[in-house]
């Protein structure tokens, strides 16, 4: 997993220093990271006059804690993620160097689950529950990249239901 996010750092630092590009965009595909939680790539597109689909693929867990109550037992790891949200967002400026968005989706989940009835020992544990996410996205004048920072909540439909998630995440994205 180290890896993948030294890979994935060291292919977004390269896009920033060796491009030329005059103008940020907000009207097209952006790719990056997120830290937070979920943790990971991040993969927006944007589409129509405020509407995008925002994709995270990375870890779970790590932020709040890796040893937690879930259901009759307990998480001891971080597990593996795939959140998607439908979002809308509109400029807070004239420039729209600054946009505010908000949206809805799902989030998939994968950790290892340490019930009573297995002794100490676990099982994977596949979570699926909805999501919602708002928050402030920037576009520095005349560079190529954004940064965002955004808030939300996970609420689990299936494994343990109702089981609630804070979401919370910063992260910068290439926009091309």
């Amino acid at each position: 997993m180290k890896k993948m996010y030294i890979a994935v750092f060291g292919a977004i630092l390269g896009l920033l220093l060796t491009s030329d590009v005059a103008l940020a965009q907000y009207n097209n595909w952006s790719v990056g990271f997120r830290i937070g939680e979920p943790a990971g790539a991040n993969i927006r597109k944007y589409f129509g006059g405020n509407h995008a689909f925002d994709l995270n693929i990375g870890t779970y867990g790590g932020i709040y804690g890796t040893h937690r109550s879930y259901g009759s037992g307990v998480y001891k790891s971080v597990g593996l993620t795939l959140q998607g949200h439908y979002i809308w967002h509109l400029a807070l400026t004239k420039s729209e160097s600054v946009r505010v968005y908000y949206g809805f989706g799902g989030q998939v989940n994968n950790r290892r689950f340490y019930p009573p009835r297995l002794n100490g020992e676990y099982e994977n544990a596949l979570s699926i529950g909805a999501s919602g996410i708002g928050g402030v996205e920037v576009f520095p004048a005349s560079k190529p990249y954004s940064f965002f920072l955004e808030a939300g909540g996970y609420l689990e439909l299936l494994q343990a239901p109702f089981f609630m998630n804070l979401n919370t995440g910063l992260g910068l994205r290439y926009n091309f």
